[in-house]
């Protein structure tokens, strides 16, 4: 665990050295081929950036991400959300950016341009979004962090929500990454640990079109990074574990201001209704391997729908869209898309709710 045993007094001296005014680092964060994994590289600028707009486009080595060959590998970074940096404080920034081709036309993994377009055609109705990000952590092995080496935990159920030693492994890093979100201004609403030992979740929002995405990107790079200081690994596998576990989502939580309002449980029925006949295409847009990656969580068991079928309830988490209780109560509120695979990209879900709901 080499990032673990690495003396952090002797970083942290280093780290308190003072810091010139003109002098800030830029973190650009990006996402690489895969459409699921990370990339990140600092430059210094000469002021302290307000604004994404303000900071330089850079370029990186794309035969490196899987996103060009090595004949022609340059890659353009163009910053689009700025955050404060929670590892080198002050006034140092952590620089979400979309990525472009050498002939300026989006990466094939840059999926935030088309939701960027969708939700300015939607701007109107306001959709708002609350995603819940589960994950699991790991060993560097591989193995859940807590596990037994030679076998497993007790059977699931006394591990959701739960506390004590003998239930819960790794929330050091649960309550490291919370912190560290509220102080870069991500828009982080709460955190829980999950139903299989090991496993825990965040909620980002609610946000308001394309934030939800530009947040929930870079939250899951903060807790990459969270996780590497303790040398602990943090999965998005949608099922991590075969067997009688609990697989990993991404629940999307949507309404427009008409669901909102009074009488709002019509509109989200109406959006459910349309949301049916478009499950096959959303399943695909719902994890990198356009379905793939969730065929092994969407069984019809452990709190899940099949992914063959599309189904909706009241309080139901064994449906592939949820109306909360309250909400069926109130006559008004949001749904919740429980499809979303833990490993998808949230500006194809969310754009893929807008277009399905209210542009189409």
């Amino acid at each position: 665990m080499p990032g673990a045993t690495l003396n952090k007094q002797m970083t942290q001296h280093y780290m308190s050295l003072p810091q010139a005014d003109d002098q800030i680092q830029a973190m650009y964060v990006w996402i690489d081929g895969t459409g699921e994994y990370l990339r990140c590289k600092t430059r210094t600028v000469n002021f302290v950036p307000q604004k994404a707009e303000e900071l330089p486009i850079w370029n990186y080595d794309g035969s490196s991400t899987y996103q060009a060959e090595g004949s022609n590998s340059d890659m353009f970074l163009k910053p689009v959300a700025l955050f404060n940096d929670p590892f080198r404080r002050g006034n140092n920034k952590l620089v979400l950016c979309d990525t472009y081709k050498y002939n300026n036309l989006p990466a094939d993994s840059n999926y935030r341009v088309e939701c960027k377009e969708v939700m300015t055609k939607a701007t109107d109705q306001h959709p708002w979004f609350g995603i819940e990000q589960e994950y699991t952590l790991l060993d560097v092995d591989g193995h859940p962090l807590g596990w037994p080496k030679l076998g497993y935990p007790g059977p699931q159920g006394p591990y959701y929500c739960a506390v004590g030693s003998d239930k819960q492994y790794g929330r050091d890093i649960l309550e490291c990454h919370y912190r560290a979100c509220l102080f870069a201004g991500i828009k982080i609403a709460g955190t829980n640990a999950e139903v299989m030992p090991s496993q825990w979740e965040f909620q980002i929002g609610p946000c308001e079109g394309i934030e939800a995405g530009d947040h929930l990107w870079m939250a899951r790079f903060i807790l990459h990074r969270v996780a590497e200081d303790f040398g602990v690994v943090v999965t998005f596998n949608p099922k991590p574990m075969p067997g009688n576990w609990n697989g990993a989502g991404a629940h999307c939580n949507y309404s427009t201001i008409e669901m909102r309002e009074e009488g709002g449980l019509k509109a989200i029925n109406k959006a459910i209704e349309k949301l049916s006949r478009r499950h096959e295409e959303h399943i695909k847009a719902y994890d990198p391997k356009n379905g793939e990656d969730n065929k092994r969580r969407l069984t019809g068991l452990h709190e899940t729908a099949s992914i063959d079928d599309f189904s909706a309830g009241v309080a139901n988490r064994g449906a592939s869209i949820r109306i909360p209780r309250q909400v069926a109560s109130d006559g008004f509120g949001y749904l919740e898309d429980r499809r979303p695979a833990s490993n998808c990209d949230p500006y194809r879900v969310t754009s893929m709710i807008v277009k399905t709901t209210v542009l189409e």
